[in-house]
């Protein structure tokens, strides 16, 4: 597979940043603990952290409660990991308004089985929009080898489906490989099907890699 010689990213990766938390106590179940390790994750940027360990210049494109203290932590974590950020700032609205989503997760211990559970409500994420972003930019005077695409982030809302779609569309057209990740969520595609069927068709019959 021939990649862009003219480049600044080798790997572009749209995601909904959020935190995870896990009880400290080993083997102890969530409910039972009142000491808790977070953690800042998100499926696609752990794809993103490989590559950049590996020293390639790597971007995400997210979006950021304006003025929160997680949001805060998110961007200090991607720091970390080298990874180069772009994002809204979006106003979290009053306490019921928009945050960063949380992942619930007891490890298991012995015969009782490990169990996740999400806690979506009000994520920032969802709010991925493709007019927050300077497609032209990024993909025509700066240059992206790979964008890494996930069917998760693609079904997250009808704003990012299209989002993902404009992307991949954008890619195309500037001679940048996709990479999609059909990572099928049925809870996400429930009354949607048509729409987003069209829209991952789309952005498969253009892909490179399928996974």
């Amino acid at each position: 597979m021939n990649l862009k010689d003219n480049y600044k990213w080798s790997l572009v990766v749209p995601t909904s940043m959020g935190i995870r938390l896990t009880p400290i106590a080993q083997g102890q179940p969530m409910h039972k603990s009142d000491h808790l390790f977070m953690q800042v994750t998100s499926a696609e940027s752990n794809v993103a952290s490989v590559s950049a360990y590996l020293g390639l210049p790597v971007k995400v494109l997210t979006a950021f409660v304006k003025g929160s203290p997680i949001a805060q932590c998110i961007k200090d974590n991607l720091r970390s990991r080298n990874l180069h950020f772009e994002g809204k700032e979006v106003a979290q609205g009053g306490p019921w308004g928009f945050r960063h989503q949380i992942n619930i997760a007891d490890c298991g211990y012995g015969s009782r089985g490990p169990r996740v559970w999400n806690d979506r409500s009000g994520e920032v994420g969802r709010t991925l929009n493709v007019n927050d972003f300077d497609l032209e930019r990024i993909f025509d005077r700066e240059g992206v080898q790979i964008l890494h695409l996930s069917g998760l982030i693609g079904a997250l809302s009808s704003e990012t489906s299209r989002f993902c779609l404009e992307l991949a569309r954008t890619a195309k057209k500037y001679g940048t490989k996709i990479s999609f990740d059909l990572n099928h969520r049925a809870s996400f595609w429930e009354g949607r099907e048509q729409e987003l069927s069209e829209i991952f068709k789309e952005i498969t019959s253009i892909s490179d890699i399928l996974i």
